[in-house]
């Protein structure tokens, strides 16, 4: 990537000039020339600057797309050829938590059964760290359950998982719950913000008119494994992705909790920079993840 398309990125990732010089290390001017000479090569305008606010243009929401996947495949090519041997294949991707946890750790460990000679490096953070790793080109693809914008991306469907109320297998209710409302004296269990799981509980109430605060308490963790401790401990209650708690529950120590008016499925998805050069491979290593979830258990 030349100067101009990373002066141009970073300008896209402050939104003001001044903050994008004082990153990139140049004058206020330096930064506008390179700029300007951009949209000349390109014959464009990629800014408009209204009522002191810089945004993008449409031509310029083009090339912001573009300039993401072209720096993410420079660094890739850029490790590729710092490798000793740089036709070894080497996986750098992401995966969310509750994903790293309990769902890809098999599958992963079968592809790589099947590729000796592949090395691979897995980065477990929440969704929104993951997409700015992504844009940023530090990882090559990731596996996420929370949402993305289908227009940046280029995807491939992992799996479409139940998202269910769970709770300890002896918890008593005053009254077994029959519906969502049911539910609000208890204390529920949440992941922090940014996570997948617990936007995907907030958008879910949003849509049936609630919100997490309908709880008359509610206590934030952030993993997991956590939860599903303080839930066997008979701590309260929470939302979650069937498999996070699948060991649990045919051990009889969590139970589902059945409601007439909460049923929802989750996509997990493979996702990578649209227009990517490598996006043919990253595809190919997907897919082949994606079957040996399939396989019989090692």
């Amino acid at each position: 990537m030349d100067k101009k398309m990373q002066t141009f990125l970073t300008v896209c990732e402050t939104m003001n000039f001044t903050r994008a010089a004082e990153k990139l290390y140049l004058s206020q001017p330096a930064v506008t020339a390179q700029i300007h000479a951009l949209e000349k090569e390109y014959g464009i305008t990629l800014f408009n600057y209204s009522r002191k606010k810089l945004t993008l243009t449409p031509q310029g929401e083009i090339l912001l797309k573009a300039g993401y996947a072209m720096r993410s495949d420079e660094k890739t090519l850029r490790r590729r050829l710092l490798r000793p041997d740089p036709d070894t294949p080497h996986i750098h991707f992401g995966v969310t938590k509750t994903i790293g946890e309990y769902v890809i750790a098999r599958p992963l460990a079968r592809y790589l059964q099947s590729q000796p000679d592949a090395s691979v490096t897995m980065e477990i953070e929440n969704t929104k760290d993951l997409l700015r790793m992504l844009e940023e080109g530090t990882i090559q693809f990731a596996l996420i359950e929370g949402y993305f914008d289908h227009e940046e991306f280029e995807t491939l469907l992992y799996d479409t998982v139940p998202f269910v109320p769970v709770c300890a297998a002896g918890h008593r209710f005053a009254r077994e719950p029959e519906k969502l409302s049911d539910l609000f004296s208890e204390r529920l269990i949440i992941r922090e913000p940014g996570s997948g799981t617990r936007r995907l509980l907030e958008n879910q109430l949003t849509v049936m008119g609630y919100r997490v605060e309908d709880f008359q308490r509610h206590i934030q963790v952030g993993g997991m494994h956590a939860i599903l401790q303080m839930l066997e401990e008979d701590a309260g209650i929470s939302f979650l992705y069937y498999p996070a708690a699948r060991d649990q529950i045919r051990a009889g120590r969590l139970r589902l909790i059945t409601l007439s008016d909460f049923h929802v499925r989750h996509d997990f998805t493979f996702l990578w920079e649209a227009g990517s050069i490598y996006r043919d491979r990253y595809r190919q290593i997907c897919q082949s993840i994606k079957a040996y979830a399939a396989g019989p258990d090692i």
